[in-house]
Formats: structure tokens, sequence, C-alpha cells
């Protein structure tokens, strides 16, 4: 027999010396532990000191523009002294208010004033997840970086000094853009002259975050449906007002064509701007165009608060409701009382992961709503019995946008799997697919769909900067479009089906002439580019038009929502309302109203009102 011995120590040898390495390691991990934990509160407390040196750096900078102003105000006064002595006219001062009776101007900015500082956000842990297909939005998964915001298309890598619209704003300040944008004291854009002047010589400054704090990443990942909101601000009666018919206007229109490239409303102090010209709320305002005669009034009616990104807005077409996408529910409110009247969440839906409506669209009778998801399904919904009637499924990427044909047994779906399908509504069935396999980029996503007024086109816009006019009888492509210089991200046409309205990364909106293509054009006539309108600091996410065609409203990365006349293209006012992107926008098509969502959570919806003489 072989002696036991030997073995019985050789296994005990190794046992200790198992034992040995595991008490090493035991002990390498504590440490590391310990080291971690230190670390930790090392940065929690440079974290704390460097808050407190930015609100330190705000206080300063608001003192500095207060005794700055006091300054130009000493000076206009000895200035006005010397006149009346003999001396030489003394002129105005930028930094004062000028008298509303004055013909307005936009006033350049002083050189003092270009010495305010870029804004540099950090990632915020507060700031809630949502589609990445958006600024102020962290992106998700997705092949090929398409529209949901996982990367800039292959070949299309974004433009100096620009993040991806998918790529995080920073914390939310009172009005002006995020990080990503240079804003002066007042929250407003900076000029390229103040960042120029400012940037070289200055180290960034942040301001704090204002207004209520998102809420956490731990609410939003919860399943089921998100509370109500306890309150409705913006209680105004928003009355019987009937459907937005114009009077005349005393103005003389000149079609502009070209680009229009005077419409900063964004560059300009809101201080600076006489009372005449401007319309401030609680937290918004409304700046109007100087060079323009002004022929709106805006006011805010509700703030409809969500606990996710705000996605999409869509009116009824009777105009008494407004559907809302946010994270996993489709909210419907009451327009005229701003109510909540449901919340729409398919329970079957995996509740693990962020569901993200993307697209929301009612059908023109009023009873189904439709909407699309980051799970690739539209789900069609009877809102009378809260119940879901079809799930429509064949897309292989998100769905971005929906739309109704206007005899509403159609329904039109783009996706970031490059195809636009028609689809049923009473069957469920897929109808029809273009796509998108011409000589564009690979990853070529589609971002907006619409139908024509008359319904025998569809448009769609991608990510290759095109946009394509398919027939809906035979299914033929009949054009591509192509002007912009970045990802189209959204389209509209015209009431009067004559002409197509874009919005682009490139931060430009282009109407388009349909030519032939037109409800009244010759077959001669060829798609051109009229005007590319030019005002907005940052990119256009959104655009719609007014039913009366007289308007068009668009939305943008800079948290801005401009009035456009289609007319002059001219812009007649900007409006600041929301702490983040405005990501949707949309006008009542039987009221003066419109309703804009935004990254900041929230949707809102707002009154336009035509005055009765111009000011």
């Amino acid at each position: 027999m072989v002696p036991s011995a030997p073995l019985s120590s050789r296994v005990t040898e190794l046992l200790e010396g198992l034992r040995a390495e595991y008490d090493a390691l035991n002990q390498e991990a504590s440490n590391m532990r310990l080291f971690k934990d230190e670390y930790e509160q090392r940065i929690n407390s440079q974290i704390s000191e460097i808050q407190a040196v930015q609100q330190n750096l705000y206080e300063l900078e608001r003192a500095h523009h207060k005794i700055r102003q006091q300054y130009e105000e000493e000076i206009m006064r000895l200035r006005r002294e010397l006149e009346a002595r003999g001396g030489p006219v003394a002129t105005p001062s930028p930094f004062l208010q000028q008298p509303p009776q004055q013909q307005p101007h936009q006033v350049p900015l002083p050189p003092q004033h270009q010495q305010q500082v870029a804004m540099s956000q950090p990632h915020s842990a507060n700031m809630p997840h949502g589609p990445g297909m958006y600024s102020g939005m962290p992106p998700t998964s997705g092949p090929h970086g398409g529209p949901n915001g996982s990367g800039m298309p292959h070949g299309q890598p974004p433009m100096a000094g620009e993040p991806h619209p998918g790529a995080y704003m920073g914390p939310p300040g009172q009005y002006g853009p995020g990080g990503a944008v240079p804003v002066n004291p007042h929250g407003q854009p900076m000029t390229p002259q103040q960042q120029a002047a400012g940037i070289k010589d200055r180290k960034p400054v942040m301001t704090p975050s204002q207004g209520l704090p998102p809420p956490s990443h731990q609410q939003q990942q919860q399943g089921g449906l998100p509370p109500m909101s306890q309150g409705m601000p913006g209680s105004s009666q928003m009355g019987n007002r009937q459907t937005p018919t114009q009077p005349p206007r005393n103005v003389a229109m000149v079609p502009t064509r070209g680009v229009a490239t005077d419409n900063q409303l964004a560059d300009m102090d809101l201080e600076m701007v006489p009372a005449n010209m401007k319309r401030e709320g609680a937290d918004w305002f409304v700046i109007y165009n100087p060079k323009v005669p002004r022929l709106l009034n805006i006011e805010n009616l509700f703030t409809l608060e969500h606990n996710s990104v705000v996605c999409c807005v869509k009116f009824s077409n009777d105009g008494k409701y407004l559907a809302t996408g946010c994270n996993r529910v489709t909210q419907i409110w009451n327009v005229a009382t701003g109510a909540n009247e449901c919340m729409l969440a398919d329970k079957t839906a995996t509740k693990d992961i962020d569901l993200y409506i993307r697209a929301v669209c009612f059908s023109p009778d009023g009873k189904y709503l439709v909407t699309g998801a980051e799970d690739k399904q539209i789900r069609v919904w009877d809102i009378q019995k809260r119940t879901i009637q079809h799930v429509l499924t064949g897309h292989d990427q998100d769905i971005y946008s929906l739309d109704f044909s206007p005899d509403g047994s159609t329904i039109l779906s783009g996706s970031g799997d490059r195809t636009v399908r028609l689809w049923n509504l009473e069957s469920g069935k897929e109808v029809c697919k273009f796509t998108i396999d011409d000589m564009g980029p690979r990853d070529a996503g589609v971002t907006s769909v619409a139908f024509s007024p008359n319904g025998k086109l569809v448009a769609a816009s991608s990510l290759d900067k095109m946009i394509r006019l398919w027939e809906v009888s035979s299914g033929n492509l009949l054009e591509r479009i192509d002007g912009h210089k970045d990802s189209v991200y959204a389209v509209a046409f015209s009431p009067d089906g004559q002409s197509l309205l874009s919005g682009s990364l490139d931060k430009t909106l282009r109407i388009w002439d349909l030519g032939r293509f037109g409800t009244n054009g010759r077959s001669s006539d060829r798609v051109t580019a009229r005007s590319t309108l030019v005002g907005h600091k940052d990119f256009v996410l959104s655009v719609a038009y007014s039913p009366d065609g007289n308007w068009f409203v668009s939305g943008s990365k800079d948290r801005g929502v401009q009035f456009w006349d289609p007319r002059t293209s001219q812009t007649q006012c900007m409006l600041q309302g929301h702490k983040n992107s405005v990501i949707s926008v949309a006008l009542s098509p039987t009221q003066m109203y419109f309703a804009t969502g935004s990254g900041d959570c929230r949707a809102r919806i707002w009154s336009y009102e035509t005055l009765p003489t111009p000011m």
C-alpha cells in the first residue's frame, strides 16, 4: 500500500497556501474599499467647494452688471449736462432702457458686455433620462447612430463645436439655453463677439439651476403610471375662441427669397428691449422683432407637469384635447381646463427599461389615438374604452413620427429603419412601404413624416440631410429635396399644399415651393427653395403651421420657440418658456392655441392672438 501521510501533508500545504492567498486578497480588498471611501469623500468635498465658488461667481456677475449699469447712467447724466452747456449731443447708452414711444431698434451690445463668460455645465445625475434623439437627454441604444441619438450617422460628423442633438445640455437655467450654448447673466444666448471676448479671458462660470428639480432616475425607472401632477399652473380661463381667422393686416407683405439672416432675436438682451416689444410672465418671456410691426400677443395658459421628458405633443382635430408622450405613458389633457383626462400605458410592455413615446396622433374623428414608441411598435388606442385596438408591427427600429390621412383611414409612420409605412386603421395591416434605398448614406433613418392636405403625397425627412416625396396611390418616389447642410429633423406641409417647411440640425428652416407637386402646381414647375430662415442658435427640432397658413412655429435645442411669417420670411417673435430643448410644437386646428413639449419634463399650452392694430 502507498503510505497516506505524504498525501495528507501535501493537501494541508495546499490548503494553507489557499488560505494565505485568500487572506491577502481580502486585506487588499479592504484597503481598496478604504481608498474608495476616502476618494469619494474628497470628490464630494471638492464638488461642494466648486458649487460654492460657482454661486459666488454668479452673484459677482450680477453685482458687476448692476454697478456697470449705474456707471453708464452716470456717464449719460454727465453727457447730457455737457450737451446743455453747448457740447456734443448725448447718445443713449445701450445699457439704458429706451423710451417705449421711440421706434425700437436692435441695439448692438457694448464692448463691456462682450466680456461676459461662456457657460459650461457638467453632467448632472439628476437630469432625467430620455430619448437620445433630442438634446437634454442621454442617448439610448440603437444601431448606426440613427435618430435615437446613439451617434451621428456614418459620414455625417457633428458640426464644428456642436454636440449631437442627443447630447446632454446641462442643468436647466432660468431662461437661456443649456451648457452647450453660452449665455449672458440674463440667461440669454451670447453673441459670437461676446463669446470671443469672454472665453479667451475668463474662466467658465456656471449659473445655478433654477426652478423645480427634475424627478430622480429611480422614480422614472419604476413601472406603471407616474402620478398625476397635483396642480395646474396657469389657471387663466381661455374662453370660447373660434377658428383662427385673422383680420386683414395693414402691412405690405413682400415675399422674400434667399436667406433671411437678420432674425437673431436670441442675441437681444431682455433688459435692453423696449417695454412695447416684449412680454414677460412668471417664468417665460417673449421678445418681438423690432424690424417688423408687432402683430401678435402671446400668453401662457397652462403648464402640464410630467415625470419624464415630453417627447411629443399633438392636438385633436376638434381642438378640445392635447396628447403628450413621455416615458411609458401617453396622457390626454383637456385644453379648456388644463385637467388630465386620462393616462394610457401598455401594461404588457417590458417594465425594466425606459420606453419613451416618441410620436402621438389623433384620428380625424377623435375616436383613436395612435402612439409610436422605442419598442418598434405602433399602438392604436380606443380613447373611450382606454384599450388597445391594434398593435402594428413591422418596423425594425424606433418609431419617430406618425400622421393620419385626411380621411382617417390610413396611418403614416416613420422609423429609424429607413422606411415609411402606411397602415390600414380598420384592419391594422400594412398596406404600403416606402424605403430609402437610393445612393444616400447607409444610416438615413426617418425623423419626421407628413401627409399632404389632399392625402395624395407623403413627405419624409431623414438623417441624410434630404426630404423625400412619395405618391400615395402608386408608391413611386417623386422627388429628393436636397439643400440642408445637416440632418433634417422636422417637416410639415402648408395648409394649402403648395409648400413644404423643414427644420434641420444646421439651425435653419427652409420653405420649399412644391412646384408641379403642389395643389395648384403646373407640370413644368419644379421644386425650389423659396427661403432659408436663420434665427435659432441651435438645432431646429420641430416645426408646425397654423391652420390658416399665416404663421408657422419652430422649436429648437436653444430652448426657444419662434413665430415666423411665411410671406416675408421674417420672425415675428421669440418665446423662451422652457428650461431645456423644445422637442415638439403643435398648433390647434380650431383655436389660436399652440403647445410645446420639452426636455424639462413639461408641456405648456399657450395662446396667440392677433392685435387689433399693429404696434
